[in-house]
């Protein structure tokens, strides 16, 4: 057993090594292949490489990134235009493209795609926040008003470690595994990994539920299960600070279940363990009672959904359902207890009634009534409405249904714990790398197109044309990596 809250001795060799963009290296097996297998496996080698080496040579600030850059590079965006000293933390920021890094060397062992993990993973420790975890940014010129109060002391302003849309959790995420990576030898790394998942046990409440947001440990709490509001839940009930409550919204859950289940495999101590049944726990009891046994995106301390932003009210979700019955059968996975997969059954049939008539599943459900529940905007103003045919297009009103991939995996899971599931993904066929390798241009570049789609963090983008984009960067290098790794183990005697 590793133990976490030491620090470890001196700086991995790794982390101090130059990291060279490259003359291109030809990837190597120690068993005998396929001629075709193989020559397949050096152009996709090839091809991750040279994105890789531009978008580490090119893009980086700092070791960081953000969302969308224009082709020119003159222009950064994050949620809004990002300056030029500043990185993103929020998926698909620096995390994401740094384990991108990660999987690469993963597949290749080539030391470059570790430097460039490390140097991300250092860049996020720089951003972490004296409470311990991470704001959806990190601005690295001191005297700018963008930074926050960060541990290291080089910033100032706000100090809320936030756990929305995956922000805490994909940094710490990222972390602990370049910790692994680099053998737990690079002190910078080691140590944040290790104060962010302290700060994030003390933000557990004793229910096992999170809030969105931590400035410090969370107050203790009766243990309750869910019920309706006794009261006019359109008028009263508001709290001003929504986001020291219990959240699920954004997949609060999902997100730190897949951080929890990393760091019991990666430090092999039991408080992980523990957490992540306290969480699978919270989820039991904040599913609705009947009529609407789903769950709401957000709930006060007597567990009664409740107000968040103005056009969040309280309701059970559909959004937010889907995502809790993906959670609950992790947690069954990851514990190795059927427990987890009893909520299950009626909130799969809740869905499959709640249906609207072009499938999809609606983000609100009115509590009791079921009615689905949306709202119509006048400037500043929202209003409830059950009708659909004046929605604001920055929210995402209705859902498309996952009801039969989890009703799939749930029938798996319930006949055996071990079973595959539809978050393993295969990987991808070489007919798949090939098209990937295809649209790169010699830059290295993959280009995206612009049409006035809505983009993560929604960017107010002056191009409507091409950009470069870390989501599909990190996409097609992660799914490049999995083929790779696919070749290798079919190689296996």
């Amino acid at each position: 057993m590793r133990n976490m809250y030491s620090a470890p001795r001196g700086r991995s060799a790794q982390a101090g090594l130059p990291i060279l963009w490259f003359g291109l290296t030809v990837l190597c097996f120690a068993f005998p292949v396929a001629a075709q297998q193989d020559r397949n496996a050096q152009q996709a080698a090839a091809a991750m490489k040279s994105a890789a080496g531009f978008y580490y040579g090119k893009l980086n600030v700092h070791g960081g990134y953000v969302y969308h850059y224009t082709l020119d590079l003159s222009q950064r965006w994050g949620e809004g235009l990002a300056g030029p000293t500043q990185i993103w933390v929020q998926p698909p920021g620096t995390p994401t493209v740094g384990m991108a890094f990660l999987r690469a060397y993963e597949a290749t062992g080539d030391q470059a795609y570790l430097g460039a993990a490390t140097k991300a993973a250092e860049a996020i420790a720089y951003g972490q926040l004296e409470s311990g975890g991470w704001t959806n940014s990190i601005e690295f010129n001191p005297r700018s008003d963008q930074t926050a109060q960060y541990r290291n002391g080089k910033g100032r302003g706000k100090d809320n470690s936030s756990l929305d849309d995956g922000q805490t959790q994909s940094a710490l995420q990222f972390l602990i595994q370049c910790d692994r990576a680099l053998d737990f030898k690079n002190a910078t790394i080691h140590d944040s990994a290790a104060v962010g998942l302290q700060a994030l046990r003390a933000a557990q409440f004793p229910n096992g539920a999170f809030p969105q947001v931590w400035t410090g440990p969370v107050s203790e709490q009766p243990v309750l299960p869910a019920s309706y509001p006794d009261y006019d839940w359109r008028t009263e009930g508001r709290i001003k600070e929504y986001w020291t409550m219990y959240t699920l919204n954004d997949d609060v859950a999902g997100y730190v279940t897949d951080l929890l289940i990393d760091a019991n495999s990666i430090y092999d101590e039991p408080i992980y363990l523990e957490m992540l049944r306290k969480l699978g726990d919270f989820l039991i009891l904040a599913q609705m009672p009947e009529p609407q046994p789903g769950w709401a995106q957000q709930y006060n301390y007597e567990m009664k959904p409740i107000w968040a932003r103005k056009f969040e009210p309280p309701a059970v979700s559909g959004d937010e359902t889907q995502e809790a019955i993906k959670t609950l059968m992790k947690i069954a996975v990851a514990t190795g207890d059927k427990k987890y997969l009893q909520p299950i059954d009626k909130a799969l049939r809740w869905l499959q009634q709640s249906r609207l008539p072009d499938g999809r599943i609606a983000r609100y459900y009115e509590l009791k009534t079921n009615r689905p529940l949306y709202m119509q905007r006048d400037g500043k103003k929202y209003e409830l409405t059950y009708s659909d045919a004046r929605l604001p297009d920055h929210y995402g009103w209705k859902t498309e249904s996952e009801i039969e991939t989890l009703r799939n995996d749930f029938g798996r899971l319930s006949s055996n714990l071990n079973a595959k599931t539809s978050w393993q993904p295969d990987p991808p066929s070489w007919n798949e790398v090939q098209a990937m390798i295809k649209q790169l241009d010699e830059q290295g570049r993959w280009i995206s197109v612009y049409r006035g789609e809505r983009l993560v963090g929604q960017p107010k983008m002056p191009m409507n044309g091409p950009y470069l984009s870390s989501e599909t960067f990190s996409n097609n290098i992660s799914a490049i990596s999995r083929y790779l790794i696919s070749l290798k183990s079919s190689r296996t005697p």
